[in-house]
């Protein structure tokens, strides 16, 4: 005898559980599958991004170099035999004033400056980029063009060499140079006096014996300085080798009672104005990635 009531245990399929699980499965695989997707179509965007704040942080805020150059001995090691140092430019300090005695900086030369390096220029668009990222990391040398010198006078005074002791002078006065390693013979140190012309700036290196600076070039139409609008930066961290960490300081060699503190150093706001770069490009990528991973999400679940 046939019964009408509704469909009981009888009526389930052995396995009508199973599609479903199965589909379960395939939706958690999916979703792995597409957030890897996700991870690989986003990471040209995110080495576009580190490209751009690459570019932005080098070209405004701070930029490495590679010290090729034992000109500035023992400041900055670049002799043949040692390891160069790689040092970091602040370009934020000369965003409103002007480099100062005693400063070290990173410039472009005049075209009158014979280069202290040569360096095989790329001969492809590919090593010209894999030079252009070595430079902006301070493993590749720089520029021919480029030199790293101490800020000896500035526009309007005259220095010229020597007093009685074969001191260097700024308007009369003999300058504090603790930081001079190998000085030419006395003999060979004279020279001047100069006046530096407006917007230029006389330099000189630490090793004054190894150093083509402003005195190799006193007959030409600069009177041997450079332009202030030629600087590219202030030398303010040594980064490499590990070994000569450290910052680098301006002494105060006119003796005009400023106080100077090493860049870095707890008085001094210029550590944190090296970092800051790299912070904000942290803090503006993060943003933009998480931005990009939620309007994702949001259309995948539309």
């Amino acid at each position: 005898m046939s019964s009408d009531r509704p469909g009981g245990p009888a009526d389930v399929v052995p396995g009508d559980d199973e599609p479903e699980r199965t589909g379960d499965e395939t939706t958690s695989a999916d979703r792995k599958a597409k957030k890897k997707g996700s991870l690989l179509r986003e990471l040209p965007v995110l080495l576009l991004i580190a490209f751009v704040l690459a570019l932005v942080v080098k070209t405004f805020f701070v930029q490495a170099f590679f010290i090729p150059s034992g000109s500035m001995e023992q400041t900055l090691h670049g002799c043949p035999g040692c390891t160069g140092d790689r040092v970091l430019v602040n370009k934020v300090p000369y965003w409103f004033g002007e480099p100062e005695p005693g400063d070290i900086v990173v410039f472009e030369g005049p075209n009158t400056w014979t280069p202290e390096i040569t360096v095989e220029e790329p001969s492809n668009w590919f090593t010209g980029a894999l030079l252009w990222v070595g430079r902006t990391l301070g493993v590749a040398p720089p520029s021919e063009d480029d030199f790293v010198k101490r800020v000896i006078a500035t526009e309007g005074q005259t220095v010229q060499c020597c007093d009685v002791e074969g001191r260097l002078t700024v308007d009369g006065e003999p300058l504090d140079e603790p930081y001079i390693f190998e000085n030419t013979p006395i003999e060979q140190r004279p020279f001047g006096p100069v006046t530096v012309p407006e917007g230029r700036l006389w330099v000189m290196g630490d090793h004054r014996s190894a150093s083509a600076d402003s005195r190799s070039h006193v007959g030409d139409e600069y009177s041997g300085t450079i332009g202030v609008d030629d600087v590219i930066g202030k030398a303010s961290l040594i980064v490499w080798p590990v070994d000569r960490f450290g910052t680098l300081d301006s002494p105060d060699i006119q003796g005009l009672g400023s106080t100077v503190v090493p860049v870095g150093g707890s008085q001094s706001p210029v550590g944190a104005v090296v970092a800051a770069p790299y912070v904000l490009g942290l803090l503006g990528a993060v943003p933009l990635t998480a931005w990009r991973r939620r309007r994702r999400a949001r259309h995948s679940a539309a």
